[in-house]
């Protein structure tokens, strides 16, 4: 399956816009965690919880390993960042109105 092939219409779908909402939700899933941690009472729970917490945090490095390989995602050059992120807008604004 190609990048720009129609997968329930979505024509315009590719590998930076998955791993890009894959990142997102690997922040907000150690971010809930972090918070559901900091809320148990039971060192069962929080044991449980620390296990989760760690293996997001993990599966968060292995993303952002992967975007920075593929010249995704630049955290330590902002201007490089922000020029992937321009153009991404771009790309956005110009995807065709279904």
């Amino acid at each position: 399956m190609t990048n720009n092939q129609n997968m329930g219409g979505m024509t315009a779908i590719t590998d930076q816009v998955i791993a890009t909402d894959l990142l997102l939700a690997a922040k907000s899933g150690i971010k809930n965690y972090a918070v559901a941690l900091t809320e148990t009472a039971t060192p069962e729970v929080r044991e449980t919880l620390k296990n989760q917490l760690s293996t997001a945090i993990e599966t968060h490095g292995r993303i952002t390993d992967y975007m920075i390989a593929k010249g995704y995602y630049y955290p330590g050059d902002v201007f490089q960042q922000l020029d992937v992120d321009l153009k991404a807008a771009g790309t956005a604004l110009n995807l065709p109105q279904q």
